[in-house]
């Protein structure tokens, strides 16, 4: 390992720069050493767990009490997602705590169905640890919940829930404030009654959930008109002085007397809505309004963006250390006997050829595109418990089970052309099967299992102490590389083999039908790269382009499809770059099997750690 001084150089590099920038992002965190973050875990109701993030500024104290802010994530987002709305409250003097929702991140699955009418995602039982005293720096006068999306319909049940106990028990809210992000379908008269909560809204004017509002198209989102917000405010005024249509901006109401509202509508889309300058400042404004801020800082001076471009260089550059990484490896006497020669390319295509190529690489586009929905439809009838959010050992992982149908099924037809393709064509136009890369002993294929678990595990082991010594990971916005519990090892077992089906056929195809004489090697793995997510961008494409044309996406005939499609924006970036580790792992071995055992070990740890989960545990 110590013989290859160019690449073990490249791999410090690679470590060094993570160590470097984990500081400085940790420094960000916490307003430069101003404020204190510790992992915290709560036991709940029914042996639930919540798991949460505590931002405590140093300043806050016995004798200093400061106001208290739950943040609550949206669907399919873990608490390091909102750290930038941490980051922000903290460094202005609030406390915070940045929870994992149940089901999510590393709280325990809900033993409700109904768990944001029921628990808030186990912000309810947080509210109520805070108001008993729990922490001696809080002003228990002043307790607040945010979220967007799913988070944002916590904190409008919570708005409700504590409400309606402070009605019945005669008394004020224990939830002084809320801020409800990218969510209005609970806005409803019955929910806001009993709300004793001030409420600030913010809602995308592009929010392409907006199609479940009651307005429709373009108006859906237009907070001036929807009659959501009007509600909103209307349910504060007396009769004779409500309004019909919202004055954005504007503060309605009395806070002293709970009753403070405000409606925002950002020009965004519903995802990108949380990462946007504009939007925190109008959150924060809000804040600094309801409890005032102990430091005083301008709204649009933000510093989260600054930790989000470390944590996505980190999240690039770890996963160019697998190169290097794999590489000092393959130098050891003992995996020296999986470095092959690298095949000859497939002949220069031909006129014919080229016809064959690129017909095959718009079909399986066309395939990819037309099975992604049917499979998110076909896992609510495979995998009901998951489906139907109940606790499961059985695939327990509601849109994953979806991507794992998809992409079995893409990798087996992938497989199915690429064997007609040969068997029609190329064989006949001077393709071997020498180039394909498959010819492998019991020894090297064992050998090879072996190393690609041991990447994994380093790839691991380094981000757990990377998140140890600095309290972030590798990630960007809604896309992150996340450290796991235990039971996720499990998980990753169970998901694995139907995973691989599409892993390994697209290392098989990428290296065995797109590599030709004479191509340049960037063009050979930019072709790779779109060939295997096109399908997915087409989804994209269709359901903003008719969107864009007619205020309602396309695919709109329910929530999952909806999220789903949602969700290709993590998906999308991992499809396009798989290739390019596969076209690497092959030259590095001469042989299919390594990229696709690496790749999938650690792409499939990463989607199921960023998304819901309904283990029994």
């Amino acid at each position: 390992m110590i013989k290859n001084t160019k690449n073990n150089k490249f791999l410090l590099g690679c470590i060094s720069f993570i160590v470097f920038s984990s500081f400085i992002a940790s420094l960000i965190q916490t307003g430069f050493n101003k404020v204190d973050i510790e992992l915290k875990t709560l036991k709940t109701d029914n042996g639930q767990t919540l798991v949460y993030d505590l931002y405590k500024p140093k300043t806050a104290s016995k004798e200093n009490k400061v106001p208290f802010v739950i943040v609550v994530p949206g669907f399919q987002r873990s608490k390091e997602a909102l750290s930038n709305i941490a980051i922000e409250l903290s460094r202005r003097g609030l406390a915070v705590a940045l929870i994992d929702p149940y089901a999510q991140g590393m709280s325990s699955s809900s033993t409700s169905r109904i768990a944001a009418t029921t628990q808030g995602y186990g912000m309810f039982a947080l509210v109520d640890y805070a108001y008993a005293g729990n922490f001696q720096f809080v002003d228990i006068t002043k307790i607040g919940s945010t979220g967007h999306s799913m988070g944002g319909n916590a904190a409008i049940r919570g708005a409700d829930y504590f409400g309606k106990e402070a009605i019945k028990e005669k008394r004020i809210s224990k939830l002084h404030s809320v801020y409800v992000s990218g969510y209005i379908l609970t806005l409803r008269d019955n929910i806001l009654r009993d709300s004793k909560s001030n409420m600030g809204i913010s809602y995308a004017l592009y929010d392409e959930g907006a199609f479940r509002n009651e307005l429709k198209g373009w108006d859906a989102g237009n907070m001036e008109i929807a009659p959501e917000s009007l509600r909103v405010i209307n349910n504060i005024l007396p009769i004779d002085k409500q309004i019909n249509k919202v004055e954005l901006g504007k503060y309605y109401g009395d806070k002293k007397q709970s009753t403070l509202r405000v409606i925002f509508n950002e020009k965004l889309l519903h995802p990108f809505q949380p990462y946007n300058k504009e939007a925190t400042s109008n959150q924060l404004n809000y804040f600094e309004t309801v409890f005032g801020f102990p430091n005083s800082i301008d709204s649009n001076d933000q510093i989260w963006q600054f930790k989000e471009l470390l944590t996505l260089l980190n999240m690039i550059v770890s996963l160019v250390m697998l190169i290097p990484l794999t590489r000092c490896f393959l130098s050891l006497n003992f995996f020296k006997t999986l470095v092959k020669n690298v095949p000859n390319p497939l002949p220069e295509q031909s006129k014919n050829g080229k016809i064959v190529f690129w017909g095959i690489f718009f079909v399986s586009a066309a395939i990819a595109c037309l099975t992604f929905i049917p499979m998110v439809d076909l896992a609510k009838v495979l995998f009901v418990d998951a489906a139907n959010r109940e606790l499961t050992w059985f695939f327990p992982q509601r849109m994953n089970n979806s991507v794992m149908l998809w992409a079995a099924l893409n990798g087996t037809v992938g497989l199915i052309i690429f064997a007609l393709s040969y068997y029609f064509f190329g064989r006949h136009h001077g393709v071997y099967k020498s180039s394909w890369g498959l010819q492998i002993s019991m020894s090297d294929l064992g050998k090879t299992i072996l190393l690609g678990l041991i990447i994994f595990c380093l790839y691991y082991l380094i981000l757990f102490l990377i998140y140890y010594f600095f309290h972030v990971d590798y990630r960007f916005w809604f896309i992150g590389v996340r450290v796991f519990q235990l039971e996720m090892l499990l998980v990753l077992l169970m998901y694995f083999p139907l995973f691989f089906i599409f892993f390994f056929s697209n290392s098989l195809r990428a290296n065995g039908s797109m590599r030709f004489k004479n191509q340049a090697e960037w063009k050979s793995r930019l072709i790779a790269g779109l060939a295997n997510s096109l399908g997915l961008i087409l989804i994209i494409i269709i359901q903003y382009s008719v969107f864009a044309a007619t205020g309602t996406v396309y695919w709109s005939s329910n929530s999952t499809d909806w999220l789903s499609v949602n969700l290709l924006f993590g998906i999308v970036p991992m499809m396009f770059i798989l290739p390019y580790f596969n076209r690497i792992f092959f030259q590095m071995t001469g042989r299919v099997y390594l990229g696709p055992i690496i790749t999938c070990l650690v792409f499939i740890m990463i989607l199921s750690t960023n998304t819901v989960i309904y283990l029994p545990l």
